[in-house]
């Protein structure tokens, strides 16, 4: 699909446009990162990256499998760095693990032994907060994810849709800057998948947190995001954006009917598929 063939609410762009420093809360300048082998050639996973998100933004990033997404997480949250370039989140180059962010997995990884709002207050237990803070800013997330019922039940006693709203819950509670988002919903059944995508993008749009996710599901990812990244193959680079002007970013099931999100998604299945070609 062309350019010129896309709605106005479309915007397709070769690369990331340029944003102020000001208005980016995570930034990535020029981003190489490179693993040794046992070869003399190192594997290149990413390759010069530049890309910036702002604040309160829903950012996705789509790409064939083992372009470097995952790194792109790893290298946000700190628990990697760059070979080449720099990670800046919040004005800060990203060194290490930080408390700037909150990454949200596959698996929930609630703890069994403990009830759902101490799980909620887990993440807070290294901060200067008192027990009232932390059982007061814990019972606040659970009742923003809709789980105020179940404060004080066990993890077994959750559906799988249930236990990743706890784990949503978690994550807000440290008040992060970014909220990484590592495929949460791949392994939910369908109207499970949907109906969660609909309660996170509710709650992350209420609580006006930024947002980076990555998936394999191009609706998911016209359904959710302000932004669309398109990486190439190995090594991964950002080949195109996307720029959605849609209505209902709060409400995934209700952007998906729109004409103009399954035409976002037709273009982005084409740009995959030319991706997948890049060498």
């Amino acid at each position: 699909m062309s350019q010129s063939a896309l709605p106005a609410e479309l915007t397709i762009v070769p690369a990331p446009v340029p944003r102020t420093a000001a208005a980016e809360v995570l930034s990535f300048e020029g981003v190489t990162r490179r693993f040794a082998t046992r070869t003399a050639t190192p594997f290149t996973a990413v390759q010069d990256l530049s890309f910036g998100v702002a604040k309160g933004e829903f950012v996705s990033i789509v790409g064939p499998s083992g372009c470097g997404k995952s790194t792109v997480l790893n290298m946000t949250a700190g628990l990697d760095r760059p070979s080449a370039g720099r990670v800046t989140l919040s004005g800060e180059a990203v060194t290490g693990p930080n408390k700037h962010v909150g990454f949200m997995l596959q698996k929930d990884l609630l703890l069994p032994w403990r009830s759902i709002v101490r799980n909620v207050e887990f993440g807070l237990e290294a901060r200067a907060l008192s027990r009232a803070q932390r059982r007061e800013r814990a019972l606040r997330e659970l009742a923003r994810c809709r789980l105020s019922d179940f404060a004080n039940h066990y993890p077994f006693q959750l559906s799988g849709g249930m236990r990743q709203r706890a784990a949503l819950a978690r994550t807000l509670a440290i008040e992060p800057d970014v909220v990484l988002l590592d495929e949460p919903f791949s392994a939910l059944d369908a109207q499970t998948k949907l109906l969660l995508q609909r309660s996170f993008a509710r709650t992350i749009h209420d609580s006006g947190v930024t947002a980076l996710l990555i998936t394999h599901d191009l609706a998911e990812a016209v359904a959710m995001s302000d932004r669309i990244l398109v990486m190439s193959e190995r090594p991964g680079r950002i080949v195109e954006e996307i720029v959605l002007d849609l209505p209902h970013r709060d409400d995934p099931i209700a952007r998906q009917a729109l004409p103009r999100a399954r035409e976002a998604m037709s273009h982005l299945f084409q740009s995959l598929h030319l991706a997948e070609r890049e060498e």
